[in-house]
């Protein structure tokens, strides 16, 4: 059985809190939300993959990008949503295995 990669939970809040980090400038934090989306975007997708990882990249992006918006810890929700969807996953291959 293969073990998917699963990022540490701890590289997802520090990629939330550089992604925060943009509020401690004021002025100068807009302008750098242009240059972290789309590195934050494909960091995202490179950590998460396939689906989760499309659809969090594309959501990524656009939450660096509207302001007000980068309150919102993405990649620690990417992170429990993937350990969710895998203990679902087990739990359904553990139950078809013993009927």
């Amino acid at each position: 059985m293969e073990k998917k990669y699963t990022p540490s939970l701890w590289i997802c809040i520090l990629m939330d809190l550089i992604g925060c980090a943009s509020y401690a400038v004021p002025v100068l934090g807009d302008v750098s939300d242009f240059i972290w989306a789309p590195i934050s975007a494909f960091v995202f997708y490179r950590m998460f993959g396939g689906t989760l990882g499309t659809f969090g990249s594309v959501f990524n992006f656009m939450e660096e990008l509207f302001p007000g918006t980068d309150i919102i810890p993405t990649f620690t929700l990417a992170w429990v949503l993937k350990r969710v969807l895998a203990g679902r996953r087990m739990a359904s291959k553990e139950s078809v295995s013993f009927k």
